[in-house]
């Protein structure tokens, strides 16, 4: 099992928000500064563009930084899923994150289970893992019923329990639901706070420790370690005051949570 950063992790370091925004380059070599070999480059739409030229160049920084690169991408449609295992073939990934949703494709549990099964034997031949993120538009239910049909060791969950707050799942119990399948774990806090005049809420990131991330607990349930479950750390980080106050606290949890899981570790 390995700690790892990716995109979610440096987002307005990369954005266009900030008057100079990093380069994927830069978050691999920021990554390799905190001591880190894990990087999960995920949504990140130049990828999905990136010719074979340009894969080369990614692979070969990875490799001099000693990084090994996991991929994210969103939706189940076949050809998108092929093009990604390609992609992580180019650039030596063993799992993609993905969703059972995209924008407006939402395929139903049986076209969802039709396109998966088209797809899961080159995922086999490729040695690459598939796994589904947790997430509010599909019940932690029907994901667990989608990959329990399915039955491939090459498809699994992503864990991230903040998302599903939102279809009113608890974590706790879509931790326990998916532990048995989880295969790749983002890692981030997460809190409510009383809006301005205290009309309703926001939910929102908060630094590592201090929201309602249950950490030991999911630690506890999933045992990442025993079973090689990387952990991927992300942020929901609201935008500060400015772009130089937003991307200082962004690499201040960046700091701050890698020193937290490595404490989790010892």
């Amino acid at each position: 099992m390995s700690i790892g950063t990716g995109t979610y992790a440096y987002f307005w370091r990369m954005s266009e928000r900030v008057a100079s925004p990093w380069s994927l380059q830069d978050a691999l070599r920021d990554t390799a500064d905190h001591g880190l070999d894990l990087f999960q480059i995920c949504d990140h739409q130049p990828l999905s563009e990136a010719d074979d030229g340009r894969l080369s160049e990614i692979a070969a920084l990875a490799t001099d930084l000693g990084i090994t690169l996991e991929l994210g991408t969103r939706g189940l449609a076949e050809d998108h899923l092929l093009r990604y295992l390609r992609i992580a073939e180019r650039l030596g990934a063993r799992l993609i994150r993905s969703m059972w949703t995209a924008g407006d494709d939402r395929p139903g549990a049986v076209e969802a289970e039709r396109r998966l099964r088209a797809v899961l034997p080159a995922f086999t031949d490729a040695g690459v893992t598939l796994a589904l993120e947790t997430y509010e538009q599909v019940s932690t239910v029907d994901l667990v019923g989608l990959i329990e049909r399915i039955d491939s060791p090459q498809l699994g969950i992503c864990l991230d329990p903040g998302n599903t707050v939102a279809n009113f799942e608890q974590p706790d119990e879509v931790t326990r639901r998916c532990a048995p399948y989880v295969k790749n774990w983002h890692v981030k806090d997460f809190d409510f706070t009383r809006s301005p005049g205290w009309v309703g809420f926001s939910y929102t990131g908060v630094p590592i420790g201090t929201g309602r991330l249950d950490y030991d607990g999911i630690r506890a349930a999933i045992e990442p370690d025993r079973r090689g479950i990387n952990q991927i750390i992300e942020f929901w980080l609201p935008w500060q005051d400015s772009p130089h106050a937003t991307v200082d606290t962004e690499a201040r949890w960046t700091a701050d949570t890698i020193a937290y899981l490595r404490s989790k570790q010892a």
